[in-house]
């Protein structure tokens, strides 16, 4: 993955200010897979978006990630440190885009769902029955095609676990224990407002630096932001300097 230089950051973080989560979410994997055209993106399963999205946040900003839950039980901080490339590591995507499920008559194919089709779901009256309507390649009872509305209660449930076990990565859940009570407590790790909220400190802290320096230099923008962040550093300490 190559690395966005800062103006590159910057725009992509300009555009992301507009946007709801899940459009920034799809700015951030376009800035990880610049090998992928804009209009596929949204069709990557969710599982590899967030393998990229990992990746993408250890070029960044390194392996360690600090995280903040508050526990269900006793509303005591828990504050603890992540390695994300041994999470990353462990969590890689999907390698088949697809699940096949052969059981009790039944012949299913459903696609990995994707970004756009969580974005659907979530927006429709019924998500689950839409959901499964967009990933539903195929289905037959004993030789003959259902359409998804009449698979029973028991084959979406094995679709669901078939696949979460193709998909782990598409749902990333943390266990942890309180210190202060003992309980456990169970939480989302969202990597794509994880790494926005990141993204967003590091912009406004680098524009202050553009500020500093374009007040005490006279440069432009685009020179200041050429600067490698070590000579960045330097000249602000000689500002401060003086």
């Amino acid at each position: 993955m190559a690395i966005t230089g800062a103006a590159g950051l910057l725009a992509t973080w300009e555009a992301g200010l507009a946007e709801a989560p899940a459009g920034r979410a799809l700015l951030l994997h376009g800035t990880a897979r610049p090998d992928l055209d804009t209009a596929a993106l949204p069709a990557v399963p969710v599982g590899e978006r967030e393998s990229d999205l990992f990746a993408l946040r250890r070029a960044l900003f390194g392996e360690r990630m600090q995280v903040r839950l508050e526990c269900w039980a006793c509303g005591a901080d828990m504050e603890f440190e992540l390695d994300a490339g041994e999470f990353a590591r462990s969590l890689r995507g999907p390698r088949e885009t697809s699940v096949r499920l052969t059981r009790d008559g039944w012949d299913i194919t459903f696609r990995l769902p994707s970004a756009a089709d969580l974005t659907a779901a979530a927006r429709a009256a019924d998500p689950r029955g839409t959901l499964l309507a967009r990933c539903l390649v195929s289905a037959a009872h004993d030789g003959m095609p259902k359409p998804a509305d009449a698979l029973p209660a028991p084959v979406q449930r094995r679709i669901a676990e078939a696949v979460e076990a193709a998909d782990p990565a598409a749902d990333v859940l943390l266990g942890i224990g309180c210190p202060e009570c003992g309980t456990a407590t169970r939480a989302e790790l969202d990597i794509a407002s994880y790494l926005w909220t990141e993204l967003d400190a590091w912009a406004r802290d680098l524009l202050l630096d553009v500020h500093l320096l374009a007040t005490a230099y006279g440069w432009s923008e685009p020179e200041i932001l050429a600067l490698s962040p070590l000579r960045r550093r330097y000249y602000l300490e000689l500002c401060a300097d003086v």
